[in-house]
């Protein structure tokens, strides 16, 4: 191993190290259990020596599960509080399907806020009898609406709000915190604080109304923040923390800490896709030469655009619904003809597609090249995600789901490696038809907005999948000289990625 390559990976093992120390700071003097409410999976969060005190149970967004409110949890327990998180139906280790159309208030809304409902129960029995609800996204109209229903919820918290069940009297004691680059959830957090505040106009981090009488109200924006990013920011925590102190009539001495983990997941991800490029050098390589289409620009404009422009235009009319996923299964479907209509471009070009003499003289480094790429992403990818972000470990539910997913996947992301790798490929193809693949799905969701409307939630997922691997494959390219082995190992992972994040719904 080369001395640069050696700093490389040692840079790379130090950014882990110090992320993995500072995100198991963060859980220090907290102790969690995991606990089950009817079929709801739930774990309760609380400081060492604290059995009662007020209880704040805390709800995920569209697609997300526990992990990914665990800052809060943290925070919250370690200045006294108890939390409990806990995976909505359809999503992270619930075994239920979410029931009822996602579209409809008396549909799936019902189901999830009798789930909360069911949550809010159970902490009433292990505090002091006190409650109030945090929830992000999906689950800020969620927790609005059984606040309106359960009179001793005794503040709300409600991260990147929209509900239409706001109103001047419900929920009481309401903090809504949007990130300042969320730009109509910012208006919408004004309006419903103008609710409160008028005559007055609403205004950001003004408190309005009166806690006693459960009429307070603020809006808050956390800076440099988007979706996500808004429940890892610092002023994300604290305002959260410092609104439940008022609401339960807390006072402090001392400050409020902060269990800070945003930073350090991005540095455990940077660190451990750093730690990939030294660690190609495990990979077989699987073809003496560099092989691949290796098309200029003149005979890229085919293949980069008819696929783009007719793969929703074909699915337009087509019933696409057969997978109990969320949108998964339209996705599948569209990886599946875009790589079939990128194929066959490949196909009328001169150089085209692998012959299968040549597929089956490299086959066995193939596999091996593959293997252990996938062995790699177990550990940079999953791994990590699981234990700090979101659930990415599948229920047995799930598996079927994965496999499904991966017919479509491959064919695209085998089809897109070739197109844009190879000695004479155009410079730059390779983020010019990933572009052209979230463009389509933009034109796909144009066309049948009512149908496809939730992938405007996962396409920002989706572009972060395309920037992370993408550069892994340009590394395992340089080492191959196969752009098979990222195409495979790539396609099984977002297949996983997707079948194992996307909601499961009830027939």
């Amino acid at each position: 191993m080369r001395m640069s390559t050696l700093a490389f990976a040692l840079l790379a093992v130090l950014a882990v190290a110090l992320s993995v120390w500072k995100l198991s700071a963060a859980r220090a003097n907290v102790l969690t259990e995991a606990v089950t409410i009817g079929h709801i999976p739930a774990t309760v969060y609380r400081n060492p020596g604290v059995e009662k005190a007020p209880v704040v149970v805390i709800a995920h967004g569209f697609a997300g599960s526990e992990p990914l409110m665990v800052s809060f949890a943290y925070t919250l327990a370690r200045n006294g509080l108890i939390a409990i998180t806990f995976d909505f139906a359809g999503h992270g280790r619930n075994p239920e399907p979410l029931t009822g159309n996602i579209t409809l208030e008396d549909g799936a809304t019902r189901t999830l806020v009798a789930e909360t409902e069911k949550v809010l129960a159970y902490a009433r029995t292990i505090g002091d009898g006190r409650v109030a609800l945090l929830g992000h996204s999906m689950a800020s109209d969620i927790i609005v609406r059984a606040a309106g229903q359960n009179p001793d919820v005794a503040a709300t918290v409600a991260v990147s709000m929209f509900s239409p069940a706001v109103t001047r009297e419900v929920p009481k004691n309401l903090l809504i915190i949007v990130g300042d680059w969320e730009g109509m959830l910012k208006t919408e957090a004004l309006r419903a604080t103008a609710l409160v505040s008028a005559p007055q106009e609403a205004k950001p981090g003004v408190t309005y109304g009166d806690f006693a009488q459960g009429t307070a109200r603020r809006a808050t924006f956390s800076s440099y923040a988007e979706h996500v990013g808004v429940l890892y920011r610092p002023e994300t925590l604290s305002e959260a923390q410092a609104w439940l102190d008022q609401a339960f009539g807390i006072t402090r001495t001392g400050g409020i800490e902060i269990a800070e983990r945003g930073r350090w997941i991005a540095l455990l991800f940077i660190g451990l896709a750093l730690l990939v490029k030294p660690l190609t050098s495990l990979l077989p390589v699987v073809s003496s030469t560099r092989t691949g289409a290796g098309l200029p620009w003149r005979d890229l404009w085919l293949p980069l655009l008819l696929p783009a422009i007719a793969t929703p235009l074909i699915l337009r009319p087509l019933p696409t619904e057969f997978l109990p996923v969320l949108v998964g299964d339209y996705l599948a479907c569209h990886f599946a003809l875009y790589g079939l209509l990128t194929a066959a471009c490949l196909w009328w070009t001169d150089k085209g597609l692998p012959s299968r003499a040549d597929l089956s003289a490299v086959a066995g480094k193939l596999a091996l090249a593959t293997i252990i790429l996938l062995a790699l992403y177990a550990v940079i990818v999953v791994w990590p995600i699981h234990a700090e972000f979101t659930n990415f470990v599948p229920t047995a539910a799930r598996a079927p789901l994965i496999l499904a997913m991966a017919a479509g996947t491959l064919l695209y992301f085998l089809a897109d490696e070739w197109l844009t790798r190879g000695d004479g490929s155009a410079r730059g193809a390779y983020i010019v038809s990933k572009t052209a693949f979230i463009v389509s799905l933009g034109l796909a969701v144009a066309l049948d907005f009512e149908r496809l409307f939730f992938l405007i939630i996962i396409v920002p997922l989706i572009v972060l999948f395309f920037v992370f691997f993408g550069l892994i494959s340009r590394w395992v390219y340089a080492r191959t000289n196969n752009p098979l082995v990222a195409g495979l190992a790539n396609a099984i992972a977002i297949a996983w990625a997707i079948g194992v994040v996307f909601p499961l719904v009830a027939a």
